[in-house]
C-alpha cells in the first residue's frame, strides 16, 4: 500500500551505542545455558527477535524469554535471541522510533516477540517521532495483516471479571482484526488549514477488495478450527468501506459452508460483548473496530494483562505481543502482570513456529500457576496470594518444569 510505504520513510540506518550491542549478545541465564550447552545437533533452532520496548516491556519480555527458552528446551528446541530497540527506547537511543537495523533483524528472524511501546515522556513529540509510529511501521514492514486476539475467561479468574459470573463464565472468543489497512494507514491524511483559516484534521478509511478477502479467509479458517461461527462486524449502514467489506465477506462465505456467518454493526457489537459475550465465537473486523472491540473483550476476562496476540503475514515472521500498553505508572516496580506476554510466547510457538507441544507446555504452566493461587495485582482477589511480576514468572517456570497437565 502507498500508505504503508509512506509510514516507512522515516526508517533510517543508525549506529547503536556499544552498550546496546553488548546487551543484544548477552548470554542467557545460567539455568538455561546448561540446557543449551547440552543440546544435541538434532535439535530444531529458531532465531527470535526480542523488542522489549518501553515501560513494563523490558520486565515482561525478560520473563517471557526465560519461559520460552525453558519450554523449548524440554521439547528439543533451541532459540537464538537478539534484542533490538523500538518505540521510545529507540528514540532515546538513536532518534527514530524504528531503526532500520531493528526492522532488518525482525525480517531476518523466525518470529518477533514485542513487549510494549509508548509513554508520557514522548507524548508531545511530532507524529513521526512518536513511539506508536514505530509500531505502525513495524507492522507495515513485516506485512502482518492478520491480528488474532483471543479473549477467554479462565475458571480461576471468573470472579476478576467486572461482569456477573453468569455472564462472564465460559466466554471463549477470538477477534480477528485487519491490521495494516483502514483508517490507521489510509491516505489522504493530515492536518491543514481550510479557507476560513480553521485547522482541519482528516483521515481516510479505505480497503481494497484483496485486503478484505485475505483477512476474511483467515477468519473463516480460524472459525472452522473453533466452533464454526463467524461474526463480521462493520458499519455498513453508514460507511462505504463497510458496504464493500460486507459484500466481500458474504461472497466468500460460499467457500466455507461449514462456517455459520453473521453480520453485526459495530455499535451493536460493542453492546452485545457486554450483554451476552458467549454468543460470539470468532469475530472479524477492520483495523479501528478491532482495536476497540478487542480491548473491550479483554476486560470481560478480568484484566488486559492476561491477553496475548498474534499478528501474521502471508509469509515471513509473525509479530507476537501482549495487548496491554506500556503502563509507565508501574514500570520498574515489579507490579506488571507478565502472563499476557508469556501467553504471547505460547502463540509464537503455536502460530509462528508450528511447535504446538511447546506452546501447550506454556499454556499449562500459566494455568498451573493460577491453580496454585498466585495473582498479580490486576487479577488479585481475596483468598489468593499477591505476587509481583518476577515471582509470577518464577512460578510459571516451576510449572513448566513440572509439566503437570493443568485443569482448565
Amino acid at each position: 500500500m502507498a500508505a504503508a510505504t509512506a509510514l516507512q520513510t522515516n526508517i533510517r540506518p543508525v549506529k547503536f551505542p556499544a552498550t546496546f550491542g553488548a546487551l543484544t549478545k548477552q548470554s542467557s541465564p545460567a539455568a538455561f545455558r546448561v540446557r543449551c550447552a547440552a543440546a544435541s545437533t538434532g535439535k530444531k533452532r529458531y532465531n527470535i527477535t526480542l523488542l522489549p520496548g518501553d515501560g513494563i516491556g523490558p520486565e515482561v519480555i525478560s520473563i517471557a524469554k526465560n519461559v520460552l527458552q525453558q519450554a523449548g528446551s524440554l521439547e528439543g528446541l533451541e532459540f537464538s535471541f537478539q534484542e533490538m530497540p523500538v518505540g521510545g527506547s529507540a528514540l532515546d537511543l538513536v532518534g527514530v522510533p524504528l531503526p532500520e537495523e531493528t526492522i532488518s533483524a525482525a525480517k531476518d528472524s523466525d518470529a518477533v516477540l514485542l513487549g510494549a511501546i509508548g509513554g508520557y515522556k514522548w507524548d508531545k513529540n511530532e507524529k513521526h517521532l512518536k513511539p506508536e509510529t514505530g509500531l505502525l511501521q513495524l507492522r507495515a514492514g513485516l506485512k502482518v495483516f492478520a491480528n488474532l486476539r483471543p479473549a477467554t475467561v479462565l475458571p480461576q479468574l471468573v470472579d476478576a471479571s467486572t461482569l456477573k459470573r453468569e455472564v462472564a463464565e465460559g466466554v471463549d472468543l477470538m477477534v480477528v482484526r485487519e491490521l495494516t489497512g483502514g483508517i490507521y494507514f489510509g491516505v489522504p491524511r493530515g492536518i491543514k488549514t481550510n479557507e476560513n483559516g480553521e485547522e482541519v484534521g482528516f483521515n481516510t478509511e479505505v480497503y481494497a477488495a484483496h485486503e478484505i478477502d485475505r483477512i476474511a479467509r483467515v477468519a473463516f479458517e480460524t472459525a472452522r478450527k473453533r466452533r464454526g461461527k463467524l461474526c463480521s462486524v462493520d458499519k455498513a449502514n453508514v460507511l462505504d468501506a463497510s458496504i464493500l467489506w460486507r459484500r466481500r465477506v458474504t461472497a466468500l462465505a460460499a467457500e466455507y459452508p461449514d462456517v455459520e456467518l453473521s453480520h453485526m454493526y459495530v455499535d451493536n457489537a460493542a453492546m452485545q460483548l457486554v450483554r451476552d459475550p458467549k454468543q460470539f465465537d470468532t469475530i472479524v473486523t477492520n483495523n479501528i473496530f478491532g482495536d476497540i472491540l478487542s480491548d473491550e473483550a479483554s476486560m470481560i476476562t478480568g484484566s488486559i494483562g492476561m491477553l496475548p496476540s498474534a499478528s501474521l503475514s502471508d509469509s515471513g515472521p509473525g509479530l507476537f505481543e501482549p495487548i496491554h500498553g506500556s503502563a509507565p505508572d508501574i514500570a520498574g516496580q515489579d507490579k506488571a502482570n507478565p502472563l499476557a506476554t508469556i501467553l504471547s510466547a505460547a502463540m509464537l510457538l503455536k502460530y509462528g513456529l508450528g511447535e504446538e507441544k511447546a506452546a501447550k507446555r506454556i499454556e499449562d504452566a500459566v494455568l498451573g500457576a493460577l491453580n496454585k493461587g498466585f495473582r498479580t495485582g490486576d487479577i488479585y482477589s481475596a483468598g489468593t496470594k499477591l505476587v509481583g511480576c518476577k515471582e509470577m514468572g518464577e512460578e510459571v517456570l516451576k510449572s513448566v518444569d513440572s509439566h503437570v497437565q493443568a485443569s482448565v
